[in-house]
C-alpha cells in the first residue's frame, strides 16, 4: 500500500458526477501504487449520495465492488482502512493547500461545473504544493496497474521537453483490447479523433516513439500534465463543459511554435477505462446518448470558432447535415439536440 502521506511525486484528479461506484473502485486501484500519490477526487454536484457513500468507504464502511469480476484484483482485497479524508465545499476551497498529510481530498465543487471545470479544480489545488511536478489526470471509470503512477512520473522525469503524457488505455470490459495508445489522430474538416488502435489486441506490437508522434491529443481518460506546462499553456478550457477539452490543450501548446512542449507517451503504464459511463459516450457508432450527441457537436463548433474560424461556414453545413443524418435514422430526439448544439441552445 502506498504512504500517501508521504511527499507526493504524483497528483491525481478524479471528476465524479453520479458515479460513485466507479469512484470507490478507482481509489481502491490507486492506493494499491508503488510510489505516493496525492489524490483530488472533485464531485460536480452528484444527485445519488456520491459526498456520503465516498465518505463511508473512506471509513471503512462500505466495500469497493468491481462492475467485473475480471477486474477483481484492482478492488480486492480491500485496502487497510480507514483512509485519511479531507472534505472540502466551496466555501474554504480557495484558501485550501495541498500538503503530505492530506490523504484524499475529497471537493464538492458546489455545482456541475464540467469535465474541465471540476479537473480544474484539483488542479489549483495540487499545484499549491510545490513537490508536486507530475498531474495526473484520470476519469473516475478506470482502474490502474499498481506501477502506473511510477512509471508515469519516470516516463516525464526522463525527458524533461515533455508536457503533456499519455498512457495505454485498454477497455474495462474487454481487458485485452486497446481503447487507445495516448490518444487520437484529428481530423480539423470533421472534428472528430480517431484513437490510435482502437480495438486492436493488447499484444498487437507498436513502437512508442512512432505512437507518441501521431498523437495529435492525448486521451483524457489517463492524461498527464507537467507543472511547467500548466504554467506556460495554462488550465483546461472550462467554455467547453464537455469534450474537446483535449484537443483544445494541445493547440494552445502547439501555437507556442519553438517553445511548446513535447507529447509523450508513458507506453509501461496501463489504464482501463469503462469508457463513457456517466453520459453515454460511447466510441461505437451509433450507440451515442442524446446528452452526449448534444456537448459533441456543440463543443466541436465552439472548438473550430475558437482555433479554426475560417472553417465554421463548412461545420455549420456539416452540422445540418448530421441532422438530415440523425432524422433519416429515425432518431428524431438527436437531430433536435444536434440543432440546438449547431443554434448555441
Amino acid at each position: 500500500m502506498v504512504l500517501i502521506g508521504a511527499p507526493a511525486p504524483v497528483g491525481v484528479v478524479l471528476v465524479n458526477w453520479n458515479r460513485w461506484r466507479d469512484t470507490v473502485e478507482a481509489l481502491e486501484s490507486l492506493l494499491r501504487s508503488s510510489v505516493p500519490v496525492r489524490i483530488v477526487v472533485v464531485d460536480n454536484a452528484s444527485a445519488d449520495g456520491s459526498l456520503d457513500q465516498i465518505e463511508a468507504w473512506a471509513r471503512g464502511e462500505l466495500a469497493a465492488e468491481p462492475a467485473s469480476p475480471v477486474m477483481a484484483r484492482f478492488s480486492s482485497p480491500a485496502q487497510p482502512k480507514p483512509v485519511a479524508l479531507r472534505r472540502l465545499g466551496p466555501d474554504n476551497l480557495a484558501a485550501a493547500v495541498s500538503q503530505p498529510g492530506d490523504g484524499i481530498t475529497f471537493v464538492d465543487s458546489g455545482g456541475n461545473l464540467g469535465f474541465a471545470g471540476g479537473n480544474n479544480i484539483g488542479l489549483k489545488l495540487l499545484l499549491t504544493d510545490p513537490a508536486i511536478d507530475c498531474f495526473w489526470l484520470l476519469n473516475n471509470d478506470t482502474v490502474v496497474e499498481a506501477d502506473a503512477a511510477e512509471k508515469l512520473a519516470a516516463t516525464m522525469a526522463a525527458t524533461p521537453a515533455i508536457g503533456i503524457c499519455g498512457t495505454v488505455v485498454r477497455f474495462y470490459w474487454s481487458p485485452d483490447l486497446v481503447q487507445a495508445l495516448n490518444g487520437y489522430r484529428f481530423n480539423v474538416w470533421t472534428g472528430d479523433g480517431a484513437a490510435i488502435h482502437n480495438r486492436l489486441p493488447a499484444t498487437t506490437p507498436f513502437d512508442a516513439a512512432d505512437v507518441a508522434a501521431a498523437t495529435d491529443f492525448v486521451l483524457g481518460a489517463s492524461l498527464a500534465v507537467s507543472r511547467a506546462f500548466l504554467r506556460d499553456v495554462g488550465l483546461m478550457e472550462e467554455g467547453y463543459f464537455l469534450y474537446f477539452e483535449e484537443i483544445d490543450w494541445a493547440v494552445r501548446n502547439r501555437r507556442r511554435g519553438d517553445a511548446r512542449f513535447a507529447t509523450g507517451f508513458a507506453a509501461a503504464v496501463t489504464v482501463y477505462h469503462k469508457e463513457g459511463g456517466s453520459i453515454g459516450s460511447s466510441g461505437v457508432k451509433g450507440q451515442r446518448s442524446v446528452m452526449a450527441d448534444y456537448w459533441l457537436n456543440r463543443s466541436r463548433l465552439a472548438f473550430i470558432r475558437r482555433h479554426y474560424p475560417w472553417l465554421l461556414p463548412w461545420h455549420w453545413l456539416f452540422t445540418l447535415a448530421l441532422v438530415g443524418r440523425r432524422l433519416l435514422r429515425r432518431q428524431p430526439e438527436k437531430a433536435l439536440v444536434i440543432l440546438k448544439a449547431l443554434t448555441g441552445g
